[in-house]
């Protein structure tokens, strides 16, 4: 009858749970909020959970997205409030909203990441940003259950900068923020595949690893280089409340605007 589409977090430690933990931690989320879930047929029924595009296991991330069906209609603020006092702290559901257009899985087109480099400078990042940023190809290796793959990181990067780190940060260590927005293409550029392309044109190599987080993910605008919320087009097909009849088309728009 209904389906909700939300977005959550992996926020701290909770940045190593494994997509299956996470799966299970929400599946008991949803037995103890009571959401009315639609199930799969066969032997085995399952909770009908659709998830797209989740950030690998020790990956940070603020934009993660699922999708629910229900038997039954719930407000989406509700019940996004109900599961995210259900699940653990760090896994946090931040927004909620009922699906009303299709293909949320195809407007997940880019994604923009942050990689927090300890023990690096912000003018070398920047170097080995732009010395990655000026080469027509980089070529990096990831080992993949068929084998070692090659394949070109720098054509799927739309963008990467260095920018200093947040200011609690102690002021004898060095630390340097590199923000990239990553197309997600075939094969999948990631994070880890970028930071293999910096040490090959650039030799950066940070003492440690680095901390990796997703910012945004959502459609990308060619012409401004922006990853936008996917989850916009729900919230403007959102029908307006009825208008009285001393109501104003202009007041209509602010509604609809103001849901967006």
């Amino acid at each position: 009858m209904q389906r909700i589409r939300l977005r959550y977090t992996k926020r701290g430690r909770l940045r190593f749970t494994s997509h299956r933990d996470f799966q299970r931690a929400f599946e008991r989320a949803l037995r103890r909020a009571e959401v009315p879930m639609a199930y799969s047929a066969g032997f085995t029924p399952h909770p009908k959970v659709s998830y797209a595009n989740a950030a690998p296991t020790g990956t940070g991330s603020e934009a993660e997205y699922l999708e629910i069906a229900l038997t039954a209609p719930r407000d989406p603020g509700t019940l996004r409030d109900l599961l995210d006092e259900s699940m653990p702290i760090g896994l946090d559901i931040v927004d909620a909203v009922e699906a009303r257009t299709s293909g949320l899985a195809d407007r997940l087109a880019a994604s923009v990441w942050e990689l927090r480099l300890d023990g690096v400078s912000v003018d070398e990042a920047a170097r080995a940003a732009e010395a990655f940023r000026v080469a027509e190809s980089v070529e990096v290796q990831r080992r993949t259950k068929n084998g070692i793959r090659t394949f070109d990181a720098r054509a799927a990067v739309a963008s990467l900068e260095a920018v200093d780190a947040p200011a609690d940060r102690p002021g004898d260590t060095a630390c340097a923020i590199l923000r990239l927005v990553v197309r997600h293409v075939t094969p999948a550029v990631r994070p880890d595949d970028v930071l293999s392309g910096l040490r090959a044109v650039a030799d950066l190599a940070p003492p440690v690893p680095a901390a990796v987080t997703r910012l945004a993910q959502g459609p990308f605008d060619e012409e401004t280089g922006t990853v936008t919320d996917p989850l916009a087009p729900d919230r403007e097909a959102d029908p307006a409340l009825p208008a009285e009849a001393a109501g104003t088309a202009a007041a209509t728009a602010s509604a609809v605007e103001g849901s967006a």
